[in-house]
């Protein structure tokens, strides 16, 4: 009889080191499956910030490309104004340029407050003129952009920005005309 239960407890003993095994099995495969599914979640989250992070460049990229743009612009308008700056004659600055096709007048304010400039424009097309106007009495200076419609006139005085009074120096600019500069009566 003792030879007989040997062989129970043989077979459950395996059937229980069969179970815990099998339960090891399990909870391992859950782990795997588990952190497959961290992986996945983690790799989803690094595309995203990887695309983000690429839009983003691409916005500083095409900012940088129009500052660089700008910078030139600039640069080259500093060139052109030095080297007029720098000549004697303001029609030897920019030779091979027409005049600028723009009347310019100055009348009194209606408010009382300095003069007025009137700029008409004779041409036949739209004209934007950058405008630099000094005070050499007070040291002051400013520059303004100008839009005028062909055929058009535009007041131009202290609303606007400026009191014009007499002795300020005004200069038109124009890329494609001669700079036109005097002084206000």
């Amino acid at each position: 009889m003792d030879e007989i239960e040997k062989p129970r407890q043989v077979d459950r003993k395996w059937f229980m080191l069969s179970l815990i095994g099998n339960v090891l099995l399990l909870v391992l495969a859950c782990g795997a499956i588990l952190f497959a599914f961290m992986l996945s979640y983690h790799l989803q989250d690094a595309k995203i910030r990887l695309g983000k992070e690429k839009e983003n460049r691409q916005r500083v990229e095409a900012y940088l490309e129009e500052s660089r743009a700008r910078v030139a612009e600039v640069e080259r308008e500093i060139s052109r104004l030095s080297q007029a700056l720098n000549a004697g004659d303001p029609a030897q600055a920019e030779p091979g340029k027409p005049a600028l096709p723009v009347m310019l007048s100055f009348r009194k304010s209606w408010l009382g407050i300095g003069l007025v400039a009137v700029i008409e424009n004779a041409s036949s097309h739209h004209l934007v003129l950058a405008m630099s106007v000094r005070n050499p009495a007070l040291s002051t200076a400013r520059r303004f952009r100008i839009e005028i419609a062909p055929g058009d006139d535009l007041a131009f005085g202290h609303a606007e920005g400026w009191k014009f009074v007499s002795g300020d120096e005004l200069s038109l600019y124009h890329v494609d005309y001669k700079t036109l500069r005097l002084t206000v009566p």
